[in-house]
């Protein structure tokens, strides 16, 4: 959760680099942006922007502030279909497309997610807040419906169309099917950019945008 100015501009920097941006002020960003406007990358930079101001500007022109973020949040979310509350996504959130995504708001996600198109992470029936705590460096395919009071380990891939409604315990795994289980054992970093670890190793001052999640991790190697 954002609790802090270091932590919101800590967040909005782990979430570039897992969508494989290049730095904001790099040129061919700026022509890029203007010409071709990233909505899906204008929603997650609102969104961290809402949880700041929501989790850290208690003050009246703060909270003026706020009604404007939120309005412009309201907007982007009907624009791209997504219904994804406040503080649920840790740093390094990737949401890969525009489309139906669904998440409860007593739902928790932990580093490095991969969000794909038509994600429903739902509460069980009859209840507000029995909703899915998801683990680090999870990827979650397009059409995947999670839901209930279950808990995903670190490092899982879930397959797309897979409906999860029992706990995960084992780590680097992928999962699939109606009920999901194992399918195979897997490097998750050959699936996902490990955004958090990138910064923590001082990568985010180089240009990583483009660079494939699995060539990411030669150079998360040499760097060591």
């Amino acid at each position: 959760m954002i609790r802090s100015k270091d932590d919101y501009l800590y967040y909005l920097e782990a979430d570039r680099i897992a969508r494989s941006l290049p730095p904001k002020k790099a040129m061919r960003s700026i022509v890029k942006n203007w010409l071709f406007p990233d909505y899906v990358w204008k929603f997650q930079r609102t969104l961290r922007k809402y949880e700041y101001y929501k989790n850290c500007k208690p003050g009246f022109l703060s909270k003026i502030t706020m009604v404007f973020i939120a309005l412009r949040f309201k907007k982007l979310s009907y624009k791209l279909g997504f219904s994804i509350p406040l503080n649920v996504f840790g740093p390094g959130l990737s949401i890969a497309h525009y489309g139906t995504i669904i998440v409860n708001d007593g739902a928790k996600v932990g580093e490095n997610c991969r969000l794909h198109a038509c994600v429903n992470i739902g509460t069980e029936a009859g209840y507000s807040m029995k909703a899915p705590n998801i683990g680090n460096n999870c990827y979650i395919g397009p059409g995947a419906k999670l839901y209930g009071d279950i808990t995903i380990a670190d490092n899982v891939a879930i397959g797309a169309n897979a409906v999860v409604n029992k706990s995960v315990s084992e780590s680097n795994i992928a999962i699939g099917g109606i009920p999901a289980k194992k399918i195979s054992d897997i490097n998750i970093f050959d699936i996902i950019i490990p955004a958090t670890d990138i910064i923590k190793q001082g990568g985010n001052k180089i240009d990583t945008s483009g660079i494939p999640a699995r060539e990411l991790q030669r150079i998360l190697k040499t760097k060591e």
